[in-house]
């Protein structure tokens, strides 16, 4: 019989003298019909030095085993598969059925709807010409269709990158004042934006994003969104002076101080094309097979207010509209890139920031509708095409495009089959560039206003926030925080109390791990947690504690000062109430998968303490890795081989005997002396 934690069934065994032979047996011995009780703990054998470094780079950076699939290909077919893994356009498009091609044209037309309006719109939240929100609509999506992994992702400009990378921007340069030097710091921070994303996959260090947890992206967003429409007032309200911070305090007083500049016929404009927004968006939500009708109210307002104002001539009352729009496709923007200078630091500081964001977000995304469709997604080949379609926007005026909820959504519910969907929007965008921008220069900003107004509402999940606060009220600070700072200081602030408060819950799980006190669950050989299972019993004179984490530098100290507490606290009821002495604590180690050599030290303080008090340590169940850490740590020569057991029951079942054995000894030493 081995340890569940053994790699082997033949692994040697830690072999040694039974109970009561060794010296470290706190009473009498063990008789020889006893011993049979004893099952011996398995060792894996030592797999060496570089294999353990080896297994140990694997598992950290290539858990996914990517160049699983050339497994059992051979010549021509070999390479074909492993121009698929890197390019995933040929791997889904050899596979492409003509059936598919409805399902993907719909989508591709119906996010289409949704894009030009939102990014006329984001490019705004950025400060920058809105034609640049549709520059980074087409090339990016076709960028992102060779080389990502999700069918249903919708790639373009969304509303907190974009605000996140205009407040940025601007505490830099002014974009009114130095346009043409705003622009190119823009795209500096969109190139190093991608180098930053695409880097991150090519290092396979994908799981960086993962400190940003789910409950401080919950706040984030929330607070952003918040934040976005509060930034819409100016155009909602037709105000020409706004402030150029963020948080709610300024933004208010800012509102209330211009409000002679109000204008009553912006202001009934972008309302009444609001609430038809949301009606629809409430339609599309009551009846899911009218998804549509969100997904094209935007254009449809857009059009609507378009025509509106050109034939009423609102401009000429105070309607700030558009203007004129650029036609045609990208410029090239290599040259205007900051290659070095003081901006080339600040570009790329900006480009961290905003790409880390964007990235959580469409890796989110991704995942999202690939549980839905039950596939997988390989988060660092994510990683890597995101950056990749960034780094080349950023060389045909784009900024940074990432994958959008709203826009996914819709794809999905059109019945999107592959990224085909993708090209046929950027398609659709590039016909616009050519052709209708000019159209749009009666475009009124209050409708732009609406239109990002009704987007980001859906980034506020007031349920996701309630069920934290449930579930984890801890969990809960991080999204109050998140939310807060955003709301109350600024996007920077809110983005850096989230990163930084759901660090400091992990540095609080890995420094202070949970134990717990177990009892026997009544007729049956289980050990359970006592305050789980308050029906579970304890043994006389015997205390378990079960340690729910590995065992290292950063926690052993918190570990063997906790053990200690749980032998204090019981010696002191057992004087109290005049019980059982404590002879023996069973450390329960099943769910301990390392330990080093700190962890080992305090395992020797432990044990020696306990010696001074009369407490023999013992250890149960102790995993492979672990084992063979105390054994080649000189623990297990120090507590004695016959005191580590398979599991807590046969160590109760044998320290049992020994107490036993014990007491009677004691009773016949004083009855003979009588």
């Amino acid at each position: 019989m081995t340890n569940a934690g053994s790699e082997s069934e033949d692994a040697p065994r830690l072999r040694g003298k039974y109970l009561g032979e060794s010296g470290h047996s706190p009473t009498n011995g063990v008789s020889p019909d006893d011993r049979a009780l004893v099952h011996t703990v398995g060792v894996p054998p030592h797999p060496g030095v570089l294999k353990e470094i080896k297994d140990g780079i694997k598992e950290t950076f290539f858990p996914d085993e990517p160049l699983r699939h050339l497994k059992g290909h051979t010549g021509g077919r070999k390479w074909f598969v492993g121009l698929s893994y890197v390019f995933p356009i040929l791997d889904w498009l050899s596979k492409y059925k003509l059936s598919y091609l409805r399902g993907d044209i719909i989508a591709g037309l119906t996010i289409a709807s949704l894009a030009v309006p939102q990014d006329l719109g984001y490019a705004k939240l950025a400060h920058l010409p809105s034609i640049y929100g549709l520059y980074s609509s087409f090339v990016p999506p076709l960028v992102y269709s060779v080389l990502g992994s999700s069918r249903d992702i919708a790639i373009g400009p969304v509303a907190v990158v974009s605000l996140v990378l205009g407040t940025l921007l601007q505490d830099e340069i002014n974009p009114k004042k130095q346009p043409a030097e705003y622009l190119r710091l823009a795209f500096t921070a969109t190139f190093f934006a991608g180098v930053v994303q695409a880097g991150l996959g090519l290092l396979r260090l994908g799981f960086v994003i993962d400190f940003l947890s789910h409950a401080a992206i919950i706040g984030f967003m929330a607070g952003a969104a918040i934040t976005i429409a509060l930034q819409q007032l100016k155009g909602l309200l037709g105000v020409t002076s706004f402030t150029t911070k963020t948080d709610i305090v300024s933004v208010m007083r800012s509102v209330w101080t211009h409000i002679d500049e109000w204008n009553w016929q912006t202001i009934v404009l972008g309302l009444f094309f609001l609430f038809f927004l949301l009606a629809c968006k409430r339609i599309s939500k009551i009846r899911k097979n009218l998804f549509w009708v969100s997904a094209i109210a935007p254009l449809t307002s857009l059009i609507a207010a378009t025509l509106f104002v050109y034939l009423t001539r609102l401009d000429r009352h105070g309607v700030k509209i558009a203007g004129d729009i650029r036609q045609g496709v990208n410029p090239p923007s290599l040259h205007k890139i900051f290659w070095h200078g003081e901006y080339l630091g600040i570009g790329a500081r900006i480009g961290l920031i905003a790409g880390l964001i964007a990235l959580t977000e469409a890796v989110a995304i991704g995942r999202t509708f690939a549980a839905l469709k039950d596939y997988h997604i390989d988060g660092n080949k994510e990683m890597i095409a995101i950056g990749a379609m960034n780094i080349a926007g950023s060389f045909s005026s784009c900024y940074i495009a990432t994958g959008s909820f709203s826009r996914s959504a819709v794809n999905y519910q059109a019945g999107v089959k592959t990224a085909v969907s993708n090209i046929v929007m950027a398609i659709v965008v590039l016909f616009v560039l050519l052709f209708l921008t000019p159209a749009f220069h009666y475009t009124p900003n209050s409708i732009l206003a609406a239109i990002i107004i009704n987007a980001v509402i859906g980034l506020i999940d007031i349920p996701a926030a309630h069920l934290v606060w449930k579930t984890d009220k801890l969990d809960f600070l991080v999204v109050a925080g998140a939310f807060f700072g955003v709301l109350f200081v600024s996007i920077e602030i809110g983005l850096l109390i989230a990163v930084s408060v759901s660090f400091a819950k992990i540095l609080l799980f890995v420094t202070r791990p949970h134990t717990a006190l177990l009892g026997n669950i009544p007729d049956t050989k289980v050990y359970r947690n006592v305050e789980q299972y308050p029906e579970a019993t304890t043994e006389p004179g015997i205390l378990i504690v079960r340690v729910d984490a590995a065992i290292y530098f950063s926690n052993s100290n918190y570990i063997r000062e906790r053990i200690i507490r749980y032998v204090n606290d019981a010696q002191d009821q057992i004087s109290a109430t005049g019980g059982v002495p404590l002879q023996v604590l069973i450390i329960e180690m099943a769910p301990v998968m390392s330990i080093d050599t700190a962890g080992i030290h305090a395992l020797e303080e432990l044990y020696k303490a306990l010696k001074k008090r009369g407490i023999q340590l013992a250890i149960s169940n102790p995993g492979g890795r672990v084992i063979r850490s105390l054994r080649d740590g000189g623990f297990v020569d120090l507590l004695g081989h016959e005191w580590f057991f398979l599991s807590v029951s046969e160590g109760v079942q044998i320290s049992s005997v020994i107490l036993k054995r014990g007491q009677h000894a004691l009773k016949e030493d004083a009855e003979s002396k009588v």
